[in-house]
């Protein structure tokens, strides 16, 4: 009785030791790989920015290609939400949105009909994408977010410089249905953005999703897109966080200032 005691005590203790050992080499290696996942993350986002900005050539590039390509072309600037205007308050190469939006300091609750996109928290600053030609801005890169069917899809939508022209639209990360919602990352779906205006003669916003297809015929078709099929809660979150963020509610007052000279 007493050997059997001792060999159980013995396998238990040897149980413990590698467990002990396994979760020590696991705790290490995530310590050691967060650097290289921080650095693929923003990495992927960055790709996502020059591919919808139309900057990739259509080309799948390397990552020491996309690092050149985005430091020459891409300038990040911060944009207060609250007032519309660019803002030095912090740096726009270490700011974190997202990180933002979960601080009460440095957000707000979006209560009610405010919350379109359905994001519960909107952060007070947002950093904004710009190419810049011979002094003038050539295009305007912003990020959009909502909610889908079952997650958040995070993108971008990229204007021209008339602040009107979508130059390309996209997510780069979401975890919608393949086959679905997931053709949000279909080319020919997103092959219809180019050339889409967010906002009709008057200046009201205008873009949209449409069921069913969209009417070349309709004097709105400038400013829709047809839905994805068979996905109608993934077209209308698409649908609803294009109209926040392009809206009063998001970047609508600083494209104002922006196009006013005011920014």
């Amino acid at each position: 009785m007493s050997n059997q005691k001792e060999s159980t005590a013995r396998t238990l203790t040897v149980a413990l030791l590698v467990c002990l050992v396994c979760s020590v080499f696991v705790a290490g290696a995530a310590v050691a790989l967060k650097p290289t996942q921080v650095e693929n993350k923003q990495l992927d986002k960055q790709r996502s920015i020059l591919a919808i900005a139309g900057l990739d050539g259509g080309k799948a590039l390397s990552g020491s290609e996309v690092k050149k390509l985005y430091g020459d072309k891409i300038v990040a600037k911060v944009v207060d939400l609250r007032t519309g205007q660019f803002t030095d308050a912090v740096d726009a190469k270490t700011y974190d949105q997202f990180k933002a939006a979960k601080d009460p300091k440095a957000s707000r609750v979006l209560k009610g009909g405010e919350d379109l996109a359905q994001i519960k928290r909107q952060e007070n600053l947002a950093t904004v994408y710009l190419v810049e030609t011979d002094g003038q801005t050539s295009t305007v890169i912003l990020p959009v977010r909502g909610y889908g069917l079952w997650s958040t899809l995070y993108g971008f939508i990229a204007l021209k410089g008339d602040l009107n022209t979508v130059v390309g639209m996209g997510f780069y990360q979401h975890a919608e249905t393949p086959g679905l919602g997931g053709e949000v990352d279909n080319p020919k779906w997103k092959g219809q953005w180019p050339g889409k205006t967010v906002f009709d003669a008057e200046g009201n916003l205008a873009v949209a999703i449409v069921k069913g297809g969209v009417d070349p015929q309709s004097p709105n078709a400038a400013h829709q897109v047809d839905a994805l099929a068979g996905a109608t809660l993934t077209s209308v979150g698409v649908d609803n966080l294009l109209k926040f963020w392009l809206g009063e509610q998001g970047f609508g007052p600083f494209l104002a200032k922006l196009r006013a000279g005011e920014a």
